[in-house]
């Protein structure tokens, strides 16, 4: 199965490299799944049904989200009728919408997708070791044809350490939240896919996708100022690429993916493709 993940959209720039590449990267790529985190999508806070319904439309199979799931707040009804927008599985119990699910490719083949959100400088949520281990006991390699865990999580301790607890049980692990593409694309030593963050789509000729100016200045007066403004310039799209191995549903590779404007591009080679050039 090839599966894509496309890092943090950060408004309008973010929609619209996205938006404007996915078909072709769903056709060239021969893509089978592609997820996206939508949680800054909104002009940096939050996600709208409108950005869902334009998302979709451009080829995105399920949409995760994170510490900004709820800024728009016409998310908290709209989430629950829509199974293909999720946030964090451990939100605690009794908040609207679903932390994963299982959804069927065209052949039949089924992955589940688990969107988790860590702890450390972030919000006091639920354990999130804890409520991906569920999901993967109760859904485990196997049972559907591979398992995409998305962590949204600050400290990169944090998010190896959920990459190597999720070793051995599912495809792939990729982190979000950062805004910043890592380096350490692999694959760890029992099977699965791994990143510690897969970066951000948006303009990157900017504080993480926020206008310089503002959020420079809050840095040296230490003094709030005005509310930092996203970047509204050129987007560059970074995701990360997983094909994985169709007896086991662990990964056989991995790799990171980016277009656009400002970073150096990368373009993932399928294994079929690195294969014949060989």
């Amino acid at each position: 199965m090839r599966i894509l993940l496309c890092g943090d959209v950060m408004g309008r720039s973010g929609r619209d490299i996205v938006i404007g590449n996915l078909p072709r990267l769903r056709r060239e790529l021969e893509l089978d799944f592609v997820v996206v985190n939508g949680e800054n999508a909104a002009h940096g806070f939050g996600i709208t049904e409108e950005i869902c319904r334009d998302l979709y439309q451009a080829g995105c199979d399920v949409i995760t989200g994170g510490n900004h799931s709820w800024d728009k707040k016409e998310i908290v009804s709209y989430i629950s009728g829509d199974p293909r927008l999720l946030r964090p599985v451990n939100f605690p119990p009794g908040t609207p919408g679903n932390g994963f699910g299982i959804y069927a490719l065209p052949d039949g083949r089924k992955i589940l997708v688990v969107n988790a959100m860590g702890r450390l400088f972030m919000d006091a949520l639920d354990d999130p070791f804890r409520a991906v281990d569920a999901a993967l006991r109760q859904h485990p390699l196997g049972a559907v044809d591979a398992i995409l865990v998305d962590f949204h999580a600050d400290a990169t301790s944090e998010k190896m350490a959920m990459g190597q607890f999720c070793d051995g049980r599912a495809s792939a692990v990729i982190g979000t939240h950062s805004h910043v593409p890592t380096g350490d694309c692999q694959i760890l030593a029992k099977g699965t896919g791994y990143q510690t963050d897969a970066g951000m789509c948006g303009d990157y000729d900017s504080v993480i996708g926020m206008k310089k100016e503002a959020v420079i200045a809050r840095f040296v007066t230490k003094m709030a100022g005005e509310r930092p403004q996203v970047a509204d310039g050129e987007g560059t799209l970074c995701a990360v690429f997983v094909e994985t191995d169709t007896a086991t549903g662990l990964a056989r590779h991995i790799a990171p993916l980016r277009l656009g404007a400002r970073l150096r591009p990368a373009w993932p080679v399928p294994i079929r493709e690195t294969a014949s050039v060989r």
